[in-house]
C-alpha cells in the first residue's frame, strides 16, 4: 500500500477547483493530505474509533483544527462557519432534528417537484412532512436526513456510514442517488463506512483513516 500524496499548501484564493486538505490535524491526530476533484467520491475506512467520524467534523469545521482546508481555492478559515457548513455538509450516522414535523426541518422553496420526487425514489409521499418526528423508525430518520441535507444543495457531502439503518434494497437506492447526484451537480463526496464492498461500489479511491494520516488502499 502506499501512502497517500502530499499535496502542497494551499494559500485563499489559489485557483486550486476541488477539495484540498493539506497538513490537517485534529485531536492530536495528523497530518492527513486528501485531494478530491469536482464529481469525485473518495472513500474512507478504518478501525472503530481512530477519528473517522472525528475527521469529517474537523473537515466540517465543528471541531478545532490545524492545518489548510480548502474548497476551490477558498480555505475554511475566510469563510464564516455557518457558510462553510453550507457548502461543506456533513451528514452524520444518526441525525439531529429539532423541530416536531418533519417538514419544518426542510426548505422546501422552489424545490417542490424535485424534493417530491426524491422522496418517492426514498419510499415517501410528500404527506411525510407532516409527520411527527417522534415516530419515524431508524431507517426513515436517515434516508430523511439525507433529503434534508441535499436539498441545500452543498457542494461537498461529508458521508458518516449513511446506509446503517437501512436494507439491502434502499442501500442501492442511496447509493444510486448520490452517485448520479455527484454527476449531475459535480458534488464532492467523502464517504465513511467499515464495508469495503461499499466503498469499492461508490468511491474512486479508499483511503485508510489512521491516527498518524491516510493510507491509500488503492485505486478502482
Amino acid at each position: 500500500m502506499k501512502e497517500a500524496p502530499l499535496p502542497s499548501s494551499c494559500p485563499d484564493k489559489t485557483g486550486t477547483k476541488g477539495l484540498l486538505v493539506s497538513s490537517f490535524k485534529f485531536l492530536g491526530n495528523g497530518p492527513y493530505n486528501l485531494k478530491a476533484s469536482s464529481g469525485e467520491c473518495l472513500g474512507l475506512t478504518g478501525q472503530s474509533g481512530v477519528g473517522k467520524t472525528q475527521f469529517l467534523r474537523a473537515i466540517a469545521d465543528v471541531i478545532a483544527h490545524e492545518g489548510n482546508c480548502s474548497l476551490d481555492g477558498n480555505l475554511c478559515s475566510s469563510i464564516s462557519p455557518p457558510e462553510w457548513r453550507r457548502m461543506v455538509a456533513l451528514l452524520p450516522a444518526e441525525s439531529f432534528w429539532w423541530y416536531d414535523t418533519v417538514g419544518e426541518h426542510l426548505d422546501i422553496s422552489n424545490e417542490d417537484s424535485w424534493l417530491e420526487q426524491i422522496l418517492s425514489t426514498l419510499g415517501f409521499s410528500k404527506d411525510v412532512l407532516g409527520w411527527e418526528v417522534s415516530r419515524l423508525s431508524t431507517g426513515e430518520r436517515q434516508r430523511l436526513s439525507l433529503v434534508r441535507t441535499l436539498i441545500n444543495k452543498p457542494r461537498v457531502l461529508l458521508l458518516d456510514e449513511p446506509t446503517s439503518g437501512l436494507d439491502k434494497q434502499m442501500v442501492q437506492v442511496v447509493e444510486d442517488i448520490l452517485r448520479e447526484l455527484c454527476v449531475q451537480r459535480q458534488m464532492i463526496c467523502l464517504w465513511v463506512s467499515h464495508d469495503l464492498e461499499q466503498l469499492s461500489r461508490v468511491a474512486s479511491k479508499i483511503f485508510r483513516v489512521e491516527t498518524s494520516g491516510l493510507v491509500a488502499e488503492g485505486d478502482k
